[in-house]
């Protein structure tokens, strides 16, 4: 029945060493050698995510990835861009000014770059490790960015951007959607993007439907994808909430939960 994977990286895909175990790693290739896709959707840049694309093997198999939370989705197997959406014009500028207004740092992205005004930020430095990207520094992000971005973030304690969630979500108005993908990541993206809806683009891409789809997370952000797969999966390390709008919950990301699925719905 199940004829594609849908997996998020951090909490999911990965353990809490940021690894994909090798039960993990063998449980995917297999569905991906009898026939059926993998596809990684995060919240990361694209070139965040390509590293692990590359170790399952995705470009050999014709899969794909939404990064970006689906601003972008890439066709492993030829590098082509199915689907592309950047913030509209003005969108980075307010953003910045409600950012300074509440006191936080914001940054974005080109290409394998972080934009910073900051040199040291424990969020920031987190968000660069993972993704394996530079960052550089510039004296006003307004000023240097004359080129199109996929979306912004907010940096903050959870308490801080609990707070500016709301504010933000208010101020920005139309053309964006607003909401927080860890408790200290407040993300600015383009409207009509978020992993389920980029997930229905790649179904019609590739001629499927939605209850041929297994959807597996563990964060506010894989709300909407696990709503709308035929099979919604929460980590049992998720958050509550997403334990609660999920059909299944399987083992934690920790204790090879997506091998557990795959096994149990995929190859079963």
């Amino acid at each position: 029945m199940y004829k594609i994977i849908v997996l998020d990286i951090d909490g999911t895909l990965t353990n809490s060493e940021k690894k994909i175990t090798p039960r993990t790693k063998e449980a995917i290739l297999d569905i991906q050698k009898r026939g059926m896709k993998a596809v990684i959707a995060s919240g990361r840049p694209t070139c965040g995510v390509m590293p692990l694309a590359r170790e399952l093997e995705l470009e050999k198999y014709g899969s794909f990835i939404l990064s970006y939370n689906g601003g972008r989705i890439i066709n492993c197997g030829t590098g082509e861009a199915v689907f592309s959406r950047d913030l509209p014009n003005g969108a980075l500028d307010k953003a910045y000014s409600i950012a300074g207004e509440l006191g936080a740092e914001l940054i974005t992205y080109r290409g394998d770059e972080i934009i910073s005004e900051v040199e040291r930020n424990e969020f920031m430095e987190l968000e660069a490790r993972i993704n394996g990207m530079s960052v550089k520094t510039v004296r006003s992000i307004p000023e240097f960015v004359d080129f199109a971005v996929p979306k912004c973030l907010l940096l903050g304690d959870g308490d801080s951007m609990g707070r500016a969630e709301p504010i933000l979500r208010e101020r920005m108005g139309e053309g964006v959607n607003v909401f927080r993908s860890e408790p200290f990541f407040l993300e600015v993206m383009p409207e009509g993007v978020d992993k389920a809806k980029s997930l229905s683009r790649l179904l019609e891409h590739l001629g499927m439907s939605r209850n041929e789809m297994i959807a597996c997370g563990d964060g506010f952000n894989d709300l909407t994808m696990i709503r709308f797969a035929g099979l919604g999966v929460a980590m049992e390390n998720a958050q509550q909430a997403v334990k609660d709008a999920a059909d299944f919950v399987t083992r934690s990301n920790n204790h090879d939960g997506i091998e557990y699925v795959i096994r149990r719905f995929m190859t079963a």
